[in-house]
């Protein structure tokens, strides 16, 4: 493959028993948008046991496009919210589109929301972090109205993240999608409810990794997601190729493996807290 390995998608695993549900996943960033390409990409997930997935939305008309794929296929659920690093767009029009949209059917959460301390000083066009501290408590408040999860995104802001949901009250279920954190903030987590989501990176075997696999090592069970992020953070050994939603029984065979235990244990646990925070069994048939 030489230089253009990176360009090939990693292979569709082997279903694990029971299937799993990628709980977070990018269908538009991964060129779902096409018909064709969305019908292929959710049968690779199908071949390789994804029961379902979550796409997530990171801005407005990501939301829309979300909201409108998952009435239509029973295999996708959505989260509509706006990136924080997109905070500034969040004015009253898009608020009430928000809410709109969380009216609709198989909308199952709200986000991805919370704070991003990595791009503010890389990008020009990233909101700044008292802009982003506004647009998170509105998104925790309507999921409080709602009743819906919120989806958090927490990128190098771990004690902001949850100063603000301590001084906003978070809702009902709190969900740290792509968890980035160390045992600390795990510990937090574990005390507080709120759900801990491992994407591909808990894979990685560098050192940054160290402190995020003692983390997934020690979380609760009845705490534990697992998911794509997809098309990014495409776990170990596969790290940099194009990343799907098919790709997840990778990431619960390497979590499973790090936590000592039956992938077919992990992978249940991991579906039916899936089932239950975002309440998929109540969802109607698109």
């Amino acid at each position: 493959m030489g230089q253009h390995a990176d360009r090939v998608p990693p292979p569709v695993p082997e279903p694990i028993e029971g299937g799993v549900i990628d709980s977070h996943t990018h269908l538009d960033a991964c060129g779902a948008t096409d018909p064709d390409t969305l019908a292929a990409v959710l049968d690779r997930a199908t071949a390789a046991g994804v029961t379902a997935m979550v796409t997530t939305a990171d801005d407005l008309a990501s939301a829309q496009w979300a909201a409108g794929v998952a009435g239509s296929d029973p295999r996708v659920f959505a989260a509509v919210g706006l990136h924080p690093t997109r905070s500034r767009d969040l004015d009253d029009a898009a608020r009430a589109e928000i809410e709109r949209l969380t009216t609709l059917p198989r909308v199952v959460a709200v986000g991805e929301s919370g704070l991003d301390d990595y791009w503010t000083t890389r990008r020009e066009d990233c909101a700044p972090l008292d802009v982003q501290r506004e647009a998170f408590a509105w998104h925790i408040d309507l999921a409080k109205r709602t009743g819906l999860p919120l989806v958090v995104h927490d990128r190098d802001a771990h004690d902001g993240i949850v100063d603000v949901l301590r001084a906003e009250g978070g809702p009902d279920a709190v969900v740290f999608h792509c968890f980035s954190g160390g045992p600390d903030l795990a510990k937090i987590c574990a005390e507080s409810g709120w759900l801990m989501s491992f994407s591909g990176t808990v894979t990685f075997r560098n050192a940054n990794a160290v402190d995020l696999r003692q983390a997934a090592a020690e979380a609760p069970a009845d705490l534990l997601l697992v998911e794509t992020d997809a098309p990014f953070l495409t776990p170990h050994p596969y790290r940099g190729r194009p990343n799907e939603p098919y790709c997840v029984p990778h990431t619960a065979r390497d979590l499973a493996e790090l936590r000592d235990e039956p992938a077919e244990t992990l992978a249940a646990a991991a579906t039916r807290n899936a089932q239950r925070v975002f309440r998929l069994a109540q969802q109607p048939q698109p």
